[in-house]
């Protein structure tokens, strides 16, 4: 077997940081492949860390909420576009952008990170608010609210600021959640094929609440994602997967 430097530093990481590494063997669905057809091709989905994913799309790569050592990504494609939810630290950091990201790269932000890009960043980057719609060649994207409702978590993720995507590429419809509780613009969505939907505490949702937004708008395939958090916050995807039943597809990527 062949070990990438993206692996090795990733290991490096989960010893040094003593991190509790539940077997994928307990999961429901595994670590297998993680590709998806399309109309016209495949999208090929790389958990890159807690927030972070590279797609590989009939239309080109996707990197998402791209943050940490700019090394993790050594062994993947060159983005071709790039889309930012918002500004939390574990979603948006400009280092990281800056050493992946060319003048050409297209950059998709909301609002409140377009307005805090350095220089460096700002060819062309644009920004889509909540309901905006935009596209990349063929691939259309809707920006989709992300908030807290209960009210002592709203401070973190207030209502009309942060952004959930819905890409759609051959027809086949990627939501991408971004930090959000179990609202009801994720409850309405319909002909997801393809879903990552987070889930810690305090600053998004649990388990629970996770696996009835699920159940509710049934995309075929969901990857539980963004699920470690602080003071016990952490939620297990394991038992996710329980709840979720045959409402969808549970997937599991190695996100830590």
């Amino acid at each position: 077997m062949t070990i990438s430097r993206r692996d090795l530093l990733r290991t490096g990481a989960i010893v040094a940081g003593g991190i509790t590494f539940i077997p994928f063997s307990a999961f429901a669905d595994g670590h297998d492949m993680h590709e998806f057809q399309t109309a016209n091709g495949t999208v090929k989905v790389h958990p890159i860390g807690h927030a972070s994913i590279v797609l590989e799309t009939p239309e080109g790569v996707i990197y998402v909420d791209t943050v940490g050592d700019p090394a993790q990504y050594a062994d993947l494609p060159k983005p071709d576009l790039i889309l930012i939810t918002h500004e939390h630290g574990d979603h948006y950091n400009a280092e990281t952008l800056a050493a992946l990201k060319s003048e050409d790269t297209p950059l998709i932000t909301n609002p409140a990170v377009y307005d805090m890009l350095p220089e460096n960043l700002t060819a062309n980057a644009t920004q889509i608010g909540n309901g905006g719609t935009t596209s990349f060649k063929a691939v259309n994207i809707d920006a989709i609210p992300a908030y807290n409702t209960t009210e002592e978590r709203k401070n973190f993720h207030p209502e009309g600021r942060d952004n959930g995507y819905v890409l759609t590429v051959d027809g086949f419809r990627i939501y991408i959640s971004g930090d959000t509780e179990d609202i009801p613009e994720m409850r309405a969505l319909e002909d997801i094929d393809l879903a990552f939907v987070c889930m810690n505490l305090p600053f998004t949702m649990d388990a629970n609440a996770a696996a009835s937004a699920v159940a509710e708008f049934k995309p075929k395939v969901v990857y539980p994602y963004h699920y470690r958090g602080r003071d016990g916050g952490t939620q297990d995807p394991a038992e996710f997967a329980k709840l979720v039943g045959d409402a969808a597809k549970v997937k599991m990527g190695d996100w830590y």
